[in-house]
């Protein structure tokens, strides 16, 4: 624990001017984030007497190292510096709301020829109009349903409207009139969009006008006795009208405005908002954070505010704003609503509702923050209990000092010794932390030996550590001059590191978002408190596997001069717990709930390392011996297939034959016939149903 007297800036220092300030622990990363209107007396409340400070407060200045702090011109420059630093750094002790579900929009992809109506969740895409958020997808889809009589727009996937462009015949919905079927030109892109806005216009409020103009088109269809176009223009009125019945009228002014209500106890928060458009409530949405800085209610709004409006601009932020607190000070208040005016391009109305509908309906968003509190404490009670129960039965087991908040999980993956990789998955505070996940090439040597990678991968973790330490001056050389030798004169110290996979894997399962182990050269980034890949050291790895493993483990930590940080390893036969220098295994009960936590983590460990070396075994496959023609790009070599038809028939080309496909000069005809000729085609596909040898005469490159 720190003592805050050690960082405390010399009196005279804090300048008395607005600014945005950082608190940063030992490892340089940025722990909180604030703002004030006058720096000196905000930061000089943080050195105080520790008594005095409020328990989380007082957590977060002995947690904290260093403080540091930019000087702004005005308070809404500071609030959008804030705003910033909170996004980029995630501050551990900041106001962070969780979005308790992923809510769901109506979206209109005004971006394409023929825009398409759909659901929507995650972050919004430029061109497209939303509305909502909705609390339920049926709810939008029901709404959908019976607009589509009066506005057949486009719902189709590209796929299916691209299949009914083929064959000339539209889907279901264009044979029942819910579509206007421009798939097969029954309108134009012009008629198209038409109705896309029409749609719109609906949807953001402007249906009175639209309603009446059916009613005196089907007055006049009944007048001139055309009583069929009468009777489907009576139905498409009644099927708008069930529409608007599904958000009820709670603002007679047709007001455009968002409520905000708090509801909050010592511990947590939970926000409301309830999106008013035309009157009717559109959407609703919630949060909930744990308070991990003192704040009070209208700091609770502000934080709110920001992370609503923090990236919208435009019709989505709303001309009105009603909130249940605003800042005492009413310059703070002044800033506030000009940054929601800058955002929205013209004023914005920031007030606290005193009487009539809009104070009775802020009421009823408290009573929907206050209900979704309780729900949440109600869910989060157990889990919490279990998490914590589960990190001292495995603290109690192992021996531990104090909980390990911060476990790292390593486990080695190969198909018969090709494609050997690594995995390292990190869960803080018994919950996975995805965005820390590493992965790892072997390139120590070739084969199959899970105790020689394992060896390999956690030396390369905890060399970066140690360089990261060095880097920062948390590490000198009179605390381990062996160590500091190894982790940074060994010469394959720095071959496997660079040879790590630096690409991010694309998100298409949960946890393949995490980097790989590339250190590199330190960026500006890193110095500037962002989350560093290595720099923070788990108080328990855990490896998966026996004794062997662990020892190996244990052998490379030590070579290093790790000693504070504690190893075990789960066996997946009797799922016992190996610890270093011990003969007999840790049996925790089956129903314990460490034994469960070890089990996910492991679990977790080797899910992102089968994921990983399916891929690269996949992107192996798929290589050819013309990747390794130089000056062939992928353009001329799509070109070659293309034109032969296979890389079997390339290579029965000649030179000549080779020169005739476009781009393709004498020089790399023959550098192309050289590789194939060098390179051992590969075995013939065969029919595994009916044992017959298939051909190649497809587009195939992995000869």
């Amino acid at each position: 624990m720190a003592d805050p007297s050690s960082y405390r800036p010399k009196p005279g220092q804090i300048p008395d001017s607005p600014g945005v300030y950082r608190f940063r622990d030992d490892h340089r990363r940025v722990i909180y984030v604030g703002k004030a209107k006058s720096l000196r007396p905000r930061l000089s409340s943080y050195f105080q007497d520790l008594a005095n400070l409020h328990p989380r407060t007082r957590t977060m200045v002995t947690t904290a190292a260093s403080v540091e702090w930019t000087v702004v011109s005005t308070e809404v420059e500071a609030l959008q510096l804030e705003y910033s630093w909170i996004k980029e750094y995630d501050p551990r002790f900041n106001v962070k709301y969780r979005d308790d579900k992923s809510y769901p929009y109506l979206a209109v992809t005004l971006n394409e020829e023929f825009p398409r109506v759909q659901v929507m969740r995650g972050a919004k895409k430029k061109g497209v109009r939303y509305f909502g958020p909705y609390g339920h997808a049926w709810a939008i889809r029901e709404t959908v349903d019976l607009m589509l009589r009066v506005f057949p727009v486009r719902t189709c996937s590209a796929g299916v409207f691209k299949n009914a462009e083929r064959t000339g015949r539209p889907c279901l919905l264009g044979y029942i009139g819910k579509c206007s079927a421009p798939c097969v030109g029954r309108v134009t892109p012009e008629e198209h969009r038409q109705l896309a806005d029409e749609f719109c216009d609906f949807m953001a409020g402007r249906t009175g006008a639209y309603i009446r103009r059916l009613e005196q088109r089907m007055a006049i269809a009944a007048e001139d006795m055309e009583y069929e176009k009468a009777g489907r223009l009576r139905d498409d009125i009644g099927a708008l009208r069930r529409a608007m019945e599904k958000n009820a009228v709670v603002l007679a002014d047709a007001t455009d405005a968002d409520l905000i209500a708090v509801a909050e106890d010592e511990l947590e928060a939970a926000v409301q908002i309830f999106h008013v458009r035309g009157g009717r409530v559109r959407g609703q949405r919630g949060w909930v954070t744990d308070k991990v800085e003192e704040v009070d209610t209208a700091g609770l709004v502000e934080h709110a505010l920001q992370q609503l409006y923090g990236e919208e601009i435009g019709d989505s932020v709303p001309k009105e704003v009603l909130v249940p607190a605003l800042p005492e000070d009413q310059r703070e208040t002044d800033a506030l609503s000009q940054w929601l005016s800058e955002r929205r391009g013209s004023h914005v109305s920031l007030r606290i509702p005193q009487r009539g509908d809009k104070k009775d309906l802020m009421a009823t968003v408290g009573r929907n923050a206050q209900q979704s509190l309780v729900l949440h404490k109600t869910k989060r009670a157990s889990d919490l209990t279990t998490r914590s129960r589960a990190l001292e039965e495995i603290a109690q087991a192992l021996g531990l000092d104090s909980v390990p908040l911060r476990i790292e999980c390593f486990d080695i993956s190969h198909l018969q010794g090709d494609d050997v990789v690594a995995s390292m998955v990190v869960f803080e505070d018994g919950l996975a932390r995805k965005s820390e996940y590493r992965r790892f090439q072997i390139k120590g040597f070739e084969g199959q030996d899970d105790v020689r990678s394992m060896h390999e991968v956690i030396g390369r973790r905890f060399k970066r550590y140690l360089a990261e330490k060095e880097r920062t001056g948390e590490w000198t050389q009179e605390e381990g001059a062996d160590a500091q030798d190894q982790a940074v004169q060994d010469p394959n110290a720095q071959d496997p590191t660079s040879q790590d996979q630096t690409a991010r894997q694309q998100p298409a399962a949960p946890g393949e978002d995490g980097h790989n182990g590339h250190s590199g050269p330190s960026s500006p980034k890193e110095e500037d408190g962002r989350p560093k890949r290595f720099a923070y050291p788990p108080q328990l790895v855990v490896v998966d596997g026996g004794q062997p493993q662990v020892a190996a483990a244990k052998r490379a930590m030590d070579e290093l001069g790790i000693d504070d940080v504690a190893v075990c390893g789960l066996a997946k036969r009797l799922e016992e717990v190996w610890v270093p220098d011990d003969d007999d295994p840790v049996v925790l009960p089956r129903s314990s709930e460490g034994l469960y936590l070890l089990q996910r983590v492991r679990d977790e460990a080797h899910r992102f390392a089968i994921t990983y070396q399916r891929a690269k075994r996949a992107k192996r496959i798929r290589t050819s011996p013309l990747d390794d023609v130089p000056g062939l790009g992928e353009t001329r070599k799509q070109a070659l297939i293309k034109h032969f038809g296979s890389v079997k028939k390339l290579r029965q080309a000649t030179i000549e034959q080779i020169c005739e496909v476009p781009g393709l000069g004498r020089k790399t005809a023959e550098s192309v016939a050289v590789a194939l000729a060098q390179a051992a085609p590969a075995a013939p596909a065969v029919n595994t149903a009916t044992g017959e040898i298939m051909e190649d005469d497809g587009g195939s490159t992995h000869d």
